[in-house]
Order: C-alpha cells, then structure tokens, then sequence
C-alpha cells in the first residue's frame, strides 16, 4: 500500500528542525520498497548566502543529506517505529555518489530511495535525487537504527 505524509506527519516522524529538515512531504511509500519525497529549494535557505553569492548552489552534501532523510522515514515505516528520544538511524556508508548537475533556488527535488537490502540491522539504499524527471545525484546510502541512553 502507498502513503503519503505531508510536512506535519514528517515532523512527528524526523527528528531534524529548521534549518536541518530537508524533506517537505513525502508523495509515495511503501513499507519495506520504496519513497517518493519531497524537497522545496528555495533561495531564503541559510546555505546560500555562501554557496555561492553570486550563483546559489545546493550542496552535494545537503542532497545527500536529503537522500538520507527519505530514507531514515522509510525505514522508520518499514519498521513500524515511531520518532523517539532514544531511536535514530545514522549514516554508515555513502558509496558511487555522483553528482550530474546543480541544484539551484527554485528547482524541487524529488527524492527516490528504494531498499537493495536489510542484514545485521544494516539498511543499504539505492538513492536518487531529480529535478524535472532528470538525476542530479545517485549513490547507494547505508544507514543503522541505535538506540541512544
């Protein structure tokens, strides 16, 4: 079955706040497959007062960040969580990124991740982030659950 979650639902299911929340609704999931998110770019974000001035760039790093939010809501859906002060998943890994062009104020960012595999508590993702239908970035993100004391 697909949900979607607008940005309400993804507040009670992220735990990053403004200015670190890169996910602004999610448009498809399906537990345990795939997610379809949201990112809005806009020019009022504090990263592009200095990258660039002149010519406004997001981040490779913020996109894959983005990437890696998607993918925490997808595998907190996955399984059955909910947002707690003692739950996150981390990083472990970003493998093959490639970045095939900028990413400016104005574009929106459609953020597909899809689950490769799960072993060991150790999720590895296929991720893709397009603009107008076309990949502006890809890379295999690997991400684990901790409980936190």
């Amino acid at each position: 079955m697909t949900t979607a979650l607008d940005i309400h639902q993804v507040l009670k299911k992220l735990p990053h706040r403004y200015p670190f929340l890169l996910v602004d609704r999610v448009v498809e999931l399906e537990k345990g497959v795939r997610i379809l998110a949201v990112k809005n770019v806009t020019i009022n974000e504090p990263q592009f007062t200095g990258h660039f001035p002149n010519r406004p760039v997001m981040p490779g790093v913020l996109i894959l960040e983005a990437l890696a939010q998607a993918a925490g809501l997808l595998s907190f859906a996955t399984e059955d969580t909910e947002l707690d002060d003692k739950t996150v998943f981390y990083f472990a890994g970003i493998d093959g990124a490639r970045f095939k062009r900028p990413v400016e104020p104005g574009d929106q960012l459609m953020l597909d991740v899809s689950i490769d595999r799960v072993r060991a508590g150790i999720y590895k993702f296929n991720a893709r982030a397009l603009v107008g239908g076309d990949v502006v970035c890809e890379a295999s993100l690997m991400c684990t659950k901790r409980r936190v004391e």
